[in-house]
């Protein structure tokens, strides 16, 4: 009798995992860059209108605009994260 060597068999991912993968990414990209734009357009109307009412306010409500910046950065670093793993 010959003896039979058993292979492991390596399982393989689908063909389609880059794809999901890669759109992963572009929607880590593409919503952080929304909510940024929408964040900055919010918080600028809100210092149109505080620079109406109390023009001595008006540096203080800068904050949300770099938040909003900061959050449009923070999308493009989880989609290199991801891209890297």
């Amino acid at each position: 009798m010959a003896d039979v060597v058993a292979t492991p068999q390596v399982e393989k991912c689908p063909a389609s995992a880059p794809f999901f993968g890669f759109m992963g990414v572009t929607a880590a990209i593409v919503f952080a860059n929304l909510g940024s734009a929408y964040g900055t357009a919010k918080s600028g109307v809100g210092i149109s209108s505080m620079g109406v009412m109390n023009p001595g306010l008006v540096m203080r409500n800068v904050i949300p605009v770099v938040m909003a910046g900061i959050l449009g950065i923070y999308g493009l670093i989880v989609a290199v994260i991801i891209t890297g793993n």
